[in-house]
């Protein structure tokens, strides 16, 4: 350690895990808290926890959510808002199963080896497992969560909410029972919504299949007469019940109403004229399979042709398939197909392009299949959601997204709440041995049959559980005790936004709207953010399969969970994918160590006059010299950028603001103008002690800014600051900075020296000279300019290596005037109204020097073309901003200016 109190390297490892234990001790994380410090007047800010599945552990889009939530959440917190973070956990109920069953299959089980009961006995304890693990793996990337709390999807509050809710829409009659073509996956064994089908684009074949018409008089099977059917699916032939046609179709016009015999089945089924058909396609007759079809169930329900499910649930066929029984459907297809070429009614078979669903979860083959299954009616909560929207109760962050929003809801089906799964939350539907139905929130069930009074023993509960996304619908006010009238329900609801990841908009947005409107008659947030998807440098979604996955445990482990979250927000932009690499990662590391570095030295550059214990004071305005002003000014500007960047929900572009001030301006500029006051010793122990103070004001600003982005090291940092009398003892409930004003002439003067040292630094580079080396510099100053290049001639001599430093006024009476042919061995730099000459000590310098001048002008050229070329704009003059338009203007004119005195400098 050293005299600063800080290590000289910065070890996240050291710091992250005794911060956090700190946070929680002081209890800063609830609204309610003992440490909390929040304004009982104003106006909560609420996010519910989007809750991560129970399934495994952390990955870079959870690390990347949580980093965004907690940014937004950390903000409030130091802006008093009484700010709950409610964390919470998904029983992802076909997710979960997906992976116990691989589990148990190594064990050489089952689900139905196990028997439910035993089976959700493992899945509860696989869960329990996982808890702490999801859990832990938060407060690593940093968190700052009420854990007090934490919500559980399947806990018995959330089960007691998903059983009134049910109720609710079910008296309501916006929930219902009924027999429908369904999503089947064979592989997870239950329906899915149409959202978790992949629509996979496949060459497949279209084959070519006779059926051959019925003799009326022998009621046989012509073998010279047939109608060709085209089909993607043979397997599905086995439970057809027609075949269509196009009423216009003048080739099979005759045979309307005639029967065809199915092969195999041997079922006599008629030829039906239906508009649906396409006369098209294949040969314009197809065959018709209500049970496997969406198209085909509705031409079957028009002509009263009977549904025949042909599948068992594991895709194999059932026993309506005679000879085919217990052949997976695909080992079936070939079967038929070599039967169908041996009977000589196999014609031929062509490629053709389709589409194909696949399981989001397994990737089989859907099936569409016809299952009794409950539902919620959509449109009329549907139309309350997007009511919302259009009235901007709730928005949509990008704001792109609510054209997609609108399209989703106004052409939303009624929702499929039944899935064939046994962990979750099992629908609360009973039925008597008559069939009737009795839907109680009851946790022990009903206690007869509503409608014929059957005893509670003679009832069956239904053992299809619901989609998981209806518990999770639920979420944003069953975590604060709905359908009681808590006192947290009453404070956070509706919640202030919810982030989530663009890609669940309408697996979850849309239902936690609906759900939100029609169970509590208010919107369930505010906002609606929506992040982007992590890919790899390359742009390709991160898998295990291709190897590009990324641990976010790794990268705490070796890097720290502040480099992490820099690195995530700082390229995150609402609804877009972002790159992610080491390369972020690496500069989010360097950035932290900058700011460690930067405190070190502002912590041992304190003045003898000032005791170590010393509270922090303001620095004494009369004493601040033009470096000082132009500090304060800068922190200021980068208060009210941050401020309207956070307002905007552009935390990207607020955490390149932070990182452009502190690394650039603060560290590169800031304390090195600074270096030249604190160590002149002719200079008053009030004058240096206000130098530093004003360091330590900044440097308190910038920590005080970056802190919901990188919350360790700041903490860490914050601490070994002085601290006025009034600020607490954690920076986590520090006040936000507040806007200031900026100091227009200390931003002229300094931002002109700054301009004129990159100047000097860019000519001596392409001129091949010493870095070190200290060389005559020569700058013309205009009469305005004169008493701020005094007042910073010490620090431009440092910071341009320029011995002996003369300055020169700008006007005749015995100075240089601007654009002065440059002399032998002298290097010319224009910055703004400065112009530097460097004297090299070489011969020919002048003409050395013009390739860079020249380089110089076609730059300065091409920029002021970009700025005519905007103001020339009608539309840009007419609608942007005034002082848009103006400074437009005054960036043409300084650049006309350069370009005038560019040229002036290259004429012979």
């Amino acid at each position: 350690m050293t005299e600063t109190g800080l290590a000289k390297a910065y070890r996240p490892a050291d710091v992250e895990g005794a911060i956090y234990e700190r946070w929680l001790a002081a209890d800063v994380f609830a609204p309610d808290g003992a440490g909390s410090r929040a304004d009982p007047a104003a106006p909560p800010f609420v996010i519910i926890q989007p809750p991560p599945n129970v399934t495994g552990s952390l990955h870079l889009g959870h690390a990347q959510r949580t980093a965004v939530e907690d940014l937004m959440v950390r903000h409030a917190r130091m802006q008093r808002r009484p700010t709950l973070f409610l964390p919470g956990l998904d029983h992802a109920s076909i997710a979960a199963q997906f992976v116990l069953d691989r589990i148990i299959a190594r064990e050489g089980e089952t689900r139905a080896s196990l028997g439910r009961e035993r089976y959700l006995e493992r899945m509860r304890a696989f869960s329990d497992s996982t808890k702490p693990v999801m859990l832990g793996q938060q407060r690593r990337v940093g968190a700052s969560a009420d854990w007090a709390r934490l919500r559980f999807t399947m806990d018995d509050r959330s089960a007691r909410a998903v059983r009134h809710a049910f109720v609710t829409l079910w008296r309501a009659g916006l929930a219902y029972r009924t027999e429908a073509l369904v999503n089947w996956c064979p592989g997870c064994r239950t329906s899915i919504s149409d959202l978790e089908v992949i629509a996979t684009p496949t060459t497949g074949t279209l084959w070519f299949v006779r059926y051959h018409l019925i003799d009326a008089a022998t009621g046989l099977p012509d073998p010279a007469a047939w109608v060709t059917v085209a089909t993607t699916r043979p397997e599905t032939i086995l439970g057809d019940t027609g075949v269509a046609v196009h009423p216009a179709d003048d080739r099979y016009a005759a045979l309307v109403g005639r029967l065809v015999r199915i092969p195999f089945v041997e079922r006599d089924v008629p030829i039906v004229a239906d508009q649906s058909v396409d006369q098209g396609f294949g040969t314009g007759a197809v065959k018709v399979t209500p049970a496997h079809d969406a198209t085909d169930l509705e031409t079957g329900r028009r002509h009263g042709l009977a549904s025949i499910d042909v599948m068992t649930d594991e895709g194999a066929i059932n026993d309506r398939g005679d000879g085919y029984t217990g052949l997976d459907r695909f080992a079936a297809r070939t079967r038929i197909l070599e039967d169908l070429a041996a009977r000589g009614d196999l014609e031929g078979e062509r490629p053709h392009e389709m589409v194909l669903g696949h399981c989001q979860r397994s990737d089989d083959v859907i099936e569409p299949r016809l299952k009794v299954q409950w539902f919620v009616r959509t449109e009329p909560l549907a139309a309350r959601a997007l009511e919302a929207t259009r009235s901007g109760r709730t928005r949509i962050l990008p704001e792109r997204f609510e054209k997609t929003w609108e399209h989703w809801l106004t052409n939303i089906r009624d929702w499929n709440v039944s899935r064939q799964l046994w962990w979750g939350h099992r629908i609360p539907a009973w039925y008597c041995l008559d069939g009737h139905i009795t839907v109680s929130e009851l946790e022990t069930g009903p206690p007869a049959c509503e409608t014929c009074g059957a005893a509670a023993s003679k009832l069956r509960q239904d053992s299809d559980i619901f989609d998981t996304w209806f518990s999770s619908g639920l979420w944003p006010f069953s975590t604060l005790g709905w359908p009681d009238e808590t006192d947290d329900l009453a404070r956070y609801y509706p919640g202030s936004v919810m982030e989530t990841g663009y890609d669940i908009l309408f697996f979850w947005v849309a239902r936690m709207m609906m759900l939100g409107l029609a169970l509590t008659d208010r919107v369930p947030f505010e906002t609606v953010y929506l992040s982007g998807l992590i890919r790899d440098p390359y742009g390709k979604k991160m898998s295990k399969t291709t190897g590009n996955v990324v641990d976010p445990l790794e990268i705490i482990e070796t890097t720290g969970a502040d480099a992490l979250r820099f690195a995530l927000i700082h390229g995150a932009t609402p609804g877009l994918d972002q790159r992610f690499g080491e390369a972020k990662v690496e500069n989010a590391r360097n950035f932290a160590n900058k700011l460690w570095n930067a405190t070190r030295f502002v912590l041992g550059a304190r003045p003898a006059s000032i005791a170590p214990d010393a509270a922090r004071e303001a620095p004494d305005p009369v004493r601040l010299g033009l470096a000082e002003r132009w500090m304060r000014s800068r922190a200021a500007a980068t208060v009210a950028e941050v401020h309207a960047a956070m307002a905007g929900f552009q935390f990207a572009e607020g955490t390149r603001t932070i990182y452009d001030a502190v690394w650039t301006e603060f560290c590169d500029w800031g304390l090195e103008l600074a270096k030249p006051r604190l160590g002149d010793a002719s200079l008053s122990a009030a004058v240096r002690a206000a130098t530093w103070w004003t360091l330590v004001e900044v440097l308190d600003t910038y920590l005080r800014l970056l802190h919901p982005v990188m919350p360790f090291v700041t903490e860490e940092l914050w601490g070994s600051l002085p601290r006025a009398v009034t600020d607490p003892g954690l920076l986590i409930v520090a006040d936000w900075p507040a806007t200031g004003a900026t100091d227009a002439g200390a931003d002229l003067a300094v931002g002109a020296v700054i301009e004129l040292v990159r100047g000097i630094r860019n000519a001596r580079a392409e001129a091949g000279l010493e870095p070190g080396a200290w060389l005559p510099l020569e700058v013309i100053v205009p009469v305005g300019l004169r008493p701020a290049l005094d007042a910073l001639a010490p620090a431009l001599e440092r910071l341009a290596r320029a011995r002996p430093l003369t300055l020169t006024a700008g006007t005749p009476a015995g100075g240089r005037a601007p654009g002065s042919p440059a002399r032998p061995g002298e290097l010319v730099v224009l910055a703004g109204e400065l112009e530097g000459r460097i004297t090299t000590a070489r011969e020919g310098g002048a003409d050395g020097d013009r390739p860079r001048l020249e380089r110089e002008l076609a730059e300065a050229a091409s920029l002021l073309a970009a700025a005519r070329t905007r103001l020339a704009n009608a539309d840009f003059v007419a609608r942007a901003p005034a002082a848009v338009v103006e400074q437009a203007r005054a960036r043409e004119a300084e650049l006309a200016e350069r370009v005038d005195r560019l040229e002036a400098r290259l004429r012979p």
